[in-house]
């Protein structure tokens, strides 16, 4: 029988790549994403109607998320990987984030990954075990501007996959997240001005942003058996940038 991954976030970006990342390792895998038109754009192009599912789910409500789980069982009859993929950011200075906004962002970003958790560990427990994985951020390792709230967000996100490990490995569930630098999403491509690029450039040693696959090989490694004896680890998929202090390009550039 093959195993089955719940991907939050997968119209678009790391969560699509992922997606595909699970096809092509042959499991079957549910799409979850708020954007329910182009998912299923997304969902069609894959063309694979057999082993995927679609299902337009704001993971901030419990109540959509029960229902998204339930037709994943009544389609699949199990969950064997959760990817808590689903996130938004709202880039603005502290003192103009309004709470409304704050809440908004916590709420996806914290909140969804709990919520879906709770929602899916029955079943892996049912099965024998599960992963389940966080995208967290490298904004939640080091703080920068106009990121109060996402930043917040992924930081708590971070210590939520260590409470998780610490009682959900009982149950032969792992817990791990893969925490992102700068990926070249189209969020990326919208936000970042060729400044900011060069700047980031300059502070990650491998001195280019990565792509979504190099996201999606990592959270399937991570999900994967040959990952067995993994929980509670956050890893870093940032071509070094958490890993250095202040760049020095003119160093480099000698």
């Amino acid at each position: 029988m093959s195993k089955v991954a719940l991907v939050t976030g997968a119209a678009r970006g790391i969560g699509l790549a992922t997606a595909k990342k699970f096809l092509s390792e042959g499991w079957q895998v549910v799409m979850l994403d708020i954007d329910g038109e182009t998912q299923v754009q997304a969902r069609d192009a894959l063309g694979a109607a057999d082993n995927t599912l679609a299902v337009e789910c704001d993971v901030s409500d419990p109540d959509q998320v029960a229902a998204a789980v339930e037709a994943s069982l009544a389609k699949f009859g199990r969950i064997d990987a959760l990817v808590n993929n689903a996130g938004i950011a709202v880039f603005k200075p502290v003192v103009d984030t309004s709470f409304e906004e704050w809440s908004r962002v916590l709420a996806v970003n914290l909140n969804g990954p709990f919520i879906c958790s709770q929602a899916c560990i029955p079943t892996m427990r049912a099965n024998g075990g599960g992963s389940i994985v966080n995208i967290t951020s490298i904004s939640g390792t080091r703080a920068s501007m106009l990121r109060v709230a996402y930043g917040t967000s992924k930081a708590a996100l971070m210590h939520l996959t260590k409470q998780q490990a610490a009682e959900l490995g009982n149950y032969g569930i792992r817990v791990n997240a893969v925490s992102p630098g700068p990926v070249d999403t189209a969020m990326a491509k919208e936000v970042h001005t060729p400044d900011i690029r060069a700047d980031y450039h300059d502070a990650i040693p491998l001195n280019r942003y990565g792509t979504e696959e190099e996201l999606a090989e990592a959270v399937f490694f991570l999900s994967s058996d040959k990952a067995s004896y993994i929980n509670g680890h956050t890893l870093n998929v940032d071509g070094g940038f958490a890993a250095t202090g202040i760049g020095l390009p003119s160093v480099r550039n000698t």
